[in-house]
């Protein structure tokens, strides 16, 4: 096995540029959009921004908001809000203003990084009290040079939050999901600690960030390759053409995707064996992947590919397929994999008794990189996180070797692209129209995005309403990518006897011809 890279050192995500830059100043830490910026460069920076948003914020544990596209500034102010001793809460540029309002007053950000196309749509949504600076190079400098580049002592551990991400929930509601310095290390070291190379790093590694850094995915591995101090490439937003010139180009050797991500690669007509050689290993996660499209990047690319599987609740990732059962025909394709080495997982039934391999329950998972908690939502908190164990909500069965599959979701959620979306979230929207008295959205197979938003609709007593006019409500209401593909109109919506909504009997009848109801 080819030594990997593991600096044990570095516990926290304050001390990584810094680390780098006194062993090799120069050597790239991010490209992005043809510009580079060097460790150097980035400790630098990002001391002038933890100093900046010291000034801007009241004090150490303040969140910091960002809202923008990826790039090496997005990173910048990471770094500079673990060396001030803040919390960044990355928000998804693609979110509607009411979703980003939602955000801003429920973490209680008293700065907001903008990307200046952004700020029209979402102005009025910005608290007041809530000092706003636009990343546009004029005035990003204003805000951040005329600070020293000089270090900061955050006063911050490995247990200290460092990031809180917001993921969509039951209630209709995102909740700020708080992550500690160690949910980015954890998993780095179990790894090490063991020997194994399921996710490693390698001397002139050259890394693609394909998931946004608003997502645990994306600010997780982009961390994972700067700790080891390794050159990753960010891209403004994803695009399927781009990453694989990029690949050509930079010599990329791995990659980081969504399934959905992966198919779009692969069906570009410079996606060839040629073009992707530099390509080591693939590390894929976020929803499950076809059988079907992982033979054929296997066959195409002829290199590692690792599946990893967790939750913003688990720090990211706890389980992973590794490499070596990644054998086209072979048994263990479906599985989501095995935990990592300190990581444990359970299967339980509705009691909360532990299921023996083979019956499918709960998946429960134990992990020393899981959530501090739920932002300001104790009794949440205290529902998901209980005795150390995270309860995912999704339905899956151990074998007796200790893989994991997952089968199906006990709770409700959709999976597009890599994109969580919970149903209720639309169904709160989708009544508010005047012409619908109820609406049931559940996900259906989908095969370019594994699953697609399908809307139930029951519409008032003498009102009208077509797929088009809601299409045109929904619009600025909800992110794009949560608006339903398809309506579907009804003269009611089905419920059971104390009113809840049977999502499973909309759902079983597009899912029947599939052997599992996840896609």
């Amino acid at each position: 096995m080819t030594p990997g890279i593991h600096h044990p050192e570095l516990t926290t995500v304050a001390a990584i540029a810094g680390f780098h830059a006194e062993r090799d100043p120069d050597r790239p830490a991010l490209v992005c959009r043809g510009r580079q910026l060097g460790y150097g460069a980035l400790h630098l920076g990002s001391n002038r921004a933890a100093h900046a948003i010291r000034a801007s914020v009241p004090g150490p544990g303040a969140r910091v908001a960002f809202l923008g596209k990826e790039s090496e500034r997005y990173y910048e102010v990471y770094l500079g809000c673990a060396k001030s001793g803040c919390v960044l809460v990355p928000i998804n540029w693609r979110l509607s203003a009411p979703e980003v309002e939602h955000i801003l007053r429920d973490s209680g950000s008293a700065l907001l990084l903008v990307d200046p196309g952004l700020l029209p749509a979402v102005r009025g949504a910005v608290p007041g009290g809530v000092r706003v600076v636009t990343l546009d190079d004029a005035a990003y400098a204003a805000w951040a040079a005329p600070w020293p580049d000089t270090d900061l002592d955050p006063g911050t551990g490995p247990d200290d939050a460092v990031v809180q991400l917001y993921t969509s929930g039951t209630t209709g509601l995102p909740k700020g999901v708080v992550l500690a310095q160690r949910s980015f290390f954890a998993i780095r070291d179990a790894l090490a600690g063991a020997g194994l190379d399921w996710i490693d790093w390698r001397p002139g590694d050259r890394s693609l960030i394909g998931i946004p850094g608003f997502h645990v995915g994306g600010i997780w591995w982009a961390t994972q390759g700067l700790a080891a101090g390794i050159t990753n490439i960010a891209m403004p937003r994803f695009d399927s053409r781009e990453a694989v010139r990029l690949v050509r180009d930079l010599g990329i050797t791995t990659v980081c995707v969504v399934p959905a991500m992966l198919r779009l690669m692969l069906a570009e007509p410079e996606a060839t064996p040629e073009h992707t050689a530099t390509v080591r290993k693939v590390v894929y996660g976020g929803s499950p992947i076809a059988e079907t499209l992982l033979k054929e990047a296997i066959e195409l690319l002829g290199c590692d590919f690792a599946q990893i599987y967790g939750l913003t609740e688990t720090g990211n990732t706890a389980i992973c397929l590794p490499p070596a059962d990644h054998v086209v025909g072979g048994s263990r394709l479906r599985a989501a994999g095995r935990p990592y080495p300190g990581v444990k997982v359970k299967v339980i039934d509705p009691r909360g008794a532990e299921l023996p391999p083979g019956e499918v329950g709960e998946v429960c998972l134990r992990t020393p990189a899981r959530m501090l908690g739920y932002w300001g939502l104790p009794e949440a908190t205290a529902a998901t996180l209980v005795d150390g164990w995270v309860h995912t909500g999704d339905a899956g069965h151990l074998d007796a070797d200790g893989y994991l599959t997952i089968s199906d979701r006990l709770k409700d959620m959709i999976i597009v692209g890599g994109e969580n979306i919970y149903p209720t979230e639309i169904e709160n929207v989708l009544t508010k129209h005047p012409a619908v008295a109820e609406a049931a959205v559940v996900g259906v197979p989908d095969e370019r995005f594994g699953e697609a938003v399908h809307a139930f609709v029951a519409l008032r007593p003498g009102a009208a309403a077509t797929p088009r006019d809601l299409l045109v409500f929904l619009r600025g209401r909800i992110a794009a990518f949560k608006i339903p593909s398809r309506f579907e109109f009804l003269d009611e919506v089905p419920r059971n006897p104390s009113g809840k909504i049977l999502r499973r009997e909309l759902r079983d009848r597009f899912w029947a011809a599939h052997d599992r109801k996840v896609n």
